[in-house]
């Protein structure tokens, strides 16, 4: 079989649309060619790229966006880095557009017409992309109060820090209607310094049982000043401090004998430490509820 021409060099790794192709002199049949997918009308990919991903469908589509369009709701919040749920809904890409400008009508895009107000849209890795509050607010219609939070703590925290908590309650209090009680709901419980969407549910999950709230990313250091750890969660209190380990197996040896000698260099500060693991918050998250309550009576807390 007679193997396709290759294509412009400034095309070979990238996805483009089929205009762009032309300008650079690229026939009609040469993008029809086996080796290219496409992802959307329009746009071409080369094969073995990736295809599947959000991120990678945001910037495939992005090739055809209409300039008033920019990417929404939970694609926005992914672009932003803010973990998503694994629903179905929550995968999909949203694109909007404010009113009296069209949202887009194409197979495999959730599009959305919002209203003339705020048009507050940011420019991420080059995507149009809304705002990260309105964005977090546009999901509290389907998205349970545990993945809201957890975004909200990445919006916040250390490794998002793209909003403040007057950001986010600025934004709630402009929320009307579908939501609103979702998002009042969960602004009562973001927190700045949680570090990812384990320790948020593991907070979550020891708060729901009645258990006190943890302090978040508590440094420790030795007598003499010396950097000992940075907790996930600690009740000073008490001194017990709680782990999140979401690693099943220690596949870096290297890494899991510094990470025991530094929980031994805990536990010799005073502190009792308690690791939970993914398979103890799994379900209601009952086993990690129990971990932590033991270690708060047996160091003095009464309900």
């Amino acid at each position: 079989m007679r193997r396709p021409r290759p294509l412009p060099e400034n095309l070979r790794d990238r996805e483009f649309h089929v205009d762009e192709a032309r300008r650079a002199g690229v026939t009609t049949g040469r993008l029809d060619a086996a080796d290219l997918a496409i992802p959307y009308p329009g746009v071409r990919v080369p094969t073995g790229h990736d295809l599947e991903s959000l991120e990678a469908k945001a910037r495939q589509f992005a090739q055809r966006m209409r300039p008033w369009q920019f990417f929404s709701h939970s694609t926005a919040l992914a672009l932003y880095g803010a973990p998503l749920p694994a629903d179905r809904a929550s995968q999909r890409l949203h694109v909007a557009a404010h009113r009296p400008d069209r949202e887009p009508r194409v197979a495999g895009v959730v599009g959305h017409r919002l209203g003339p107000g705020v048009t507050d849209v940011r420019v991420v890795e080059g995507l149009r992309v809304k705002g990260p509050a309105r964005a977090w607010r546009h999901v509290a219609s389907w998205w349970n109060h545990e993945e809201l939070v957890a975004a909200g703590d990445f919006l916040v925290g250390v490794r998002g820090g793209l909003l403040t908590l007057d950001d986010l309650a600025a934004e709630v209090a402009r929320a009307v209607g579908r939501g609103q009680a979702a998002l009042e709901a969960a602004l009562s419980d973001v927190r700045v310094g949680a570090e990812s969407p384990q320790e948020t549910r593991l907070r979550l999950v020891v708060r729901a049982a009645g258990l006190p709230e943890p302090a978040l990313n508590i440094v420790i250091r030795a007598p003499d000043g010396r950097f000992v750890a940075r907790l996930d969660l600690a009740y000073e209190q008490w001194r017990v401090a709680v782990e999140y380990d979401g690693r099943q197996h220690a596949e870096d040896r290297a890494q899991f004998e510094r990470d025991a000698d530094r929980w031994a260099d805990i536990r010799q500060q005073g502190w009792v430490l308690i690791r939970i693991l993914r398979h103890h918050l799994q379900g209601d998250g009952r086993t990690a509820v129990r971990m932590v309550e033991g270690a708060l009576r047996e160091a003095g807390w009464t309900p």
